[in-house]
């Protein structure tokens, strides 16, 4: 059987270092501040774990057999990616898109860097031996990975080695026979409280000189020296489920990482004192396509979500045969479609890279600069079909217990189409999605995720097929030149360009 929720829920009883509101706590797993979240995270592995449902979501992993999920699949054709997509969509709609770094997410990663193995090859091969060993041990253990891979931002007019403190950024502060010591911090290790380990690296290009901060490794959350610094916790703010339906369940938290000079081995380095290694681990092999390529298969779901919020409020407030209304729901479907084609034109334009299937990166970078923009005009657009329905709300489920405000309640939140309890559960949810200190979170998640938007439409325009369009231009401009005339006619000659494609 593939691992269930129980083993997964037993595994993150480790003792791992995580400080909330001032304090370590010495058991997460059933804190409020993170329980509820950590459940759901658990029903992922639930869900994959029944029989109905192993075929769509595990494979048989070549070395033991055994069933695992399909997020370590390495794809060799179209029909499999996309019957890994399908896996991983199943999964995303079990939180409506809103666990952003499901495990899947890493595992893409480490996937992708499985099939550059020959990059880590040229680095040596005691990385590449680690790296293959450690994707056979995380996929045959079906592990719930996160990464911090982001600097903290202290001094951003400066580089990762011209800081006024060397380990402000996470670096190697001695190496020996075992493996390598680091110290310092890293940022945005987001869904810490329910995996189980962490891969460190640097996704920010480094130059020469900064070689310390240029390692790549897999370091389990509860190894000694591991501080976990969490952010305020929406799920300890919720109250109760009824009031906040999401922040309540799918609060996977973002943690600031402090390595207190922690020791990793050697059998965990994937990469180590080069600085050319750390940036083309993730863009001269699949890593960052697969990576990318899952956020848009959970961003399509999430869409999905908020469009059929957006219809539901308009049914409930009986304004759904509006023609304005009919437009402004035709637009943002139209938007969700075409993310939806974006993700297909990925894998149907997808390309062979050796024993691979790989999404097709022009594709998935102008998904990333798009979707980008799209997620908070789509929630802008959902503020605006709500209105005030999402302010104007009972002040939480005690409203209930009074029978006489239930009554005021049953009044006053009127719907032609549903009962007041369904019109002001409606009305929660779509607020927890936009506008609640989670849904805010979640604005700023998917605005920020893949890089800031220099960082994006950067990778777009190294992507793109730009000899194809200059090409078309240049043709077109080498089929005419100044006007000669004609000595015999006294008219002006011209021709068209030579039509090629």
């Amino acid at each position: 059987m593939p691992r269930d929720g129980q083993k997964h829920l037993q595994s993150l009883r480790d003792g791992r270092e995580i400080f909330l509101d001032g304090v370590a706590l010495k058991n997460h797993v059933d804190h409020p501040a993170f329980r509820q979240s950590i459940l759901a995270s658990a029903t992922l592995y639930d869900y994959q774990s029944q029989p109905e449902n192993a075929e769509r979501m595990t494979f048989a992993s070549p070395k033991t057999g055994e069933r695992v999920n399909r997020m370590w699949q390495l794809p060799s054709c179209y029909s499999e990616l996309v019957e890994r997509r399908k896996a991983l969509e199943s999964w995303a709609e079990l939180s409506c898109g809103f666990f952003g770094r499901s495990p899947d997410h890493v595992a893409s990663a480490i996937s992708g860097m499985y099939m550059g193995m020959d990059l880590f090859r040229n680095h040596g091969d005691r990385y590449a031996r680690a790296l293959s060993d450690y994707y056979e041990y995380a996929r045959d253990n079906d592990l719930y990975l996160t990464y911090a891979i982001v600097n903290p931002q202290a001094d951003r007019s400066k580089s990762a080695g011209e800081q006024s403190d060397a380990y402000v950024v996470a670096g190697v502060v001695d190496e020996d026979h075992e493996g390598i010591t680091i110290k310092g911090g890293k940022m945005l290790a987001t869904g810490c409280p329910m995996a189980n380990e962490l891969m460190v690296a640097s996704i920010q290009p480094l130059k020469p000189g900064e070689e310390k901060y240029s390692f790549t490794a897999m370091v389990p959350l509860n190894a000694k020296g591991v501080k976990l610094l969490s952010r305020r916790s929406y799920e300890l703010a919720a109250g109760s489920r009824f009031d906040n339906p999401l922040s309540s369940s799918f609060d996977e938290n973002d943690c600031i990482l402090y390595f207190d000079e922690v020791k990793v081995p050697w059998e965990r380095v994937f990469v180590h004192n080069d600085v050319h290694m750390a940036t083309a681990q993730w863009h001269e092999i699949p890593t960052h396509a697969y990576q990318n390529y899952q956020c848009q298969i959970r961003l399509t779901v999430k869409m999905r979500f908020l469009l059929g919020l957006a219809r539901k409020i308009c049914e409930a407030n009986g304004i759904l045969g509006f023609p304005p209304i009919k437009e402004t729901l035709g637009q943002m479907a139209a938007e969700v479609s075409m993310v939806e084609g974006m993700v297909e034109s990925m894998e149907i334009s997808g390309y062979q890279y050796g024993n691979y299937f790989v999404p097709n990166s022009k594709r998935l970078y102008a998904a990333n600069v798009l979707t980008q923009q799209l997620y908070p005009k789509f929630t802008h657009m959902l503020r605006e079909l709500a209105g005030g329905g999402m302010i104007m709300l009972p002040s939480s489920a005690s409203d209930y217990d009074n029978p006489e405000l239930a009554g005021y309640i049953e009044k006053t939140q009127y719907s032609p189409v549903m009962g007041a309890l369904n019109r002001v559960k409606l009305f929660k949810l779509a607020w927890d999605a936009v506008g609640s200190e989670f849904g805010s979170r979640h604005l700023q998640y998917e605005m920020f995720y893949s890089g800031a938007n220099m960082v994006t439409r950067g990778h777009s325009f190294r992507a793109y097929d730009w000899d194809k369009t200059v090409g078309m231009v240049d043709r077109m401009m080498a089929s005419y030149d100044l006007p000669v005339a004609d000595v015999k006619t006294d008219k002006m000659q011209c021709t068209l360009p030579e039509l090629k494609g």
